[in-house]
């Protein structure tokens, strides 16, 4: 078996939490806990010929008051960006902490999520600025932790980066 270590960074309530939540456990919960330090989480999946342990570090949200421990992502094989997209400030966050984890680890597979994708209605992040991302050779994947959309898909694609990546 393979073990992978997968660190999940963004601003703070972005959806990190909710989305290890539904991959991990199949649930959602419309209740918000801040997560202090770092949370940790394991799931199994088959891939290929492969079998993953992906070991789930699940960091606080970056604000102005707190920035992220870099130190937390030592020993990761890649990571995945959330983005909340009913906030466009959090892709600008998202563009800094992924210039200070590549800093930190060098170039790792990654993911961007654009999560939230259930609020069409409040929205923020237009179509152009996902295409610009994607032109720039990112995976950008439009999740929604309350319906399950695309979550199962982003630790796939990622997971499946980093097996090519080892490789």
């Amino acid at each position: 078996m393979i073990q992978k270590k997968i660190c999940l960074v963004g601003a703070f309530a972005t959806g990190k939490t909710s989305l290890v939540t539904r991959f991990v456990h199949s649930i959602f919960s419309e209740k918000y806990h801040t997560t202090v330090g770092v949370k940790i989480d394991k799931k199994t999946i088959h891939l290929k010929d492969n079998t993953l342990n992906l070991i789930l570090w699940d960091l606080y949200g970056e604000d102005e008051f707190q920035k992220v421990r870099m130190s937390y992502l030592r020993g990761s094989s890649g990571y995945i960006l959330v983005v909340d997209g009913t906030r466009r400030n959090t892709l600008d966050k998202a563009f800094y902490l992924q210039t200070k984890v590549e800093e930190t680890l060098g170039k790792i597979p990654f993911i961007l999520v654009l999560n939230k994708c259930d609020l069409t209605d409040e929205w923020e992040i237009e179509d152009i600025e996902i295409e610009a991302v994607t032109q720039k050779g990112w995976t950008a994947i439009k999740t929604s932790a309350r319906s399950g959309q695309g979550v199962e898909e982003i630790f796939q694609t990622l997971a499946n980066k980093i097996l090519i990546d080892r490789c």
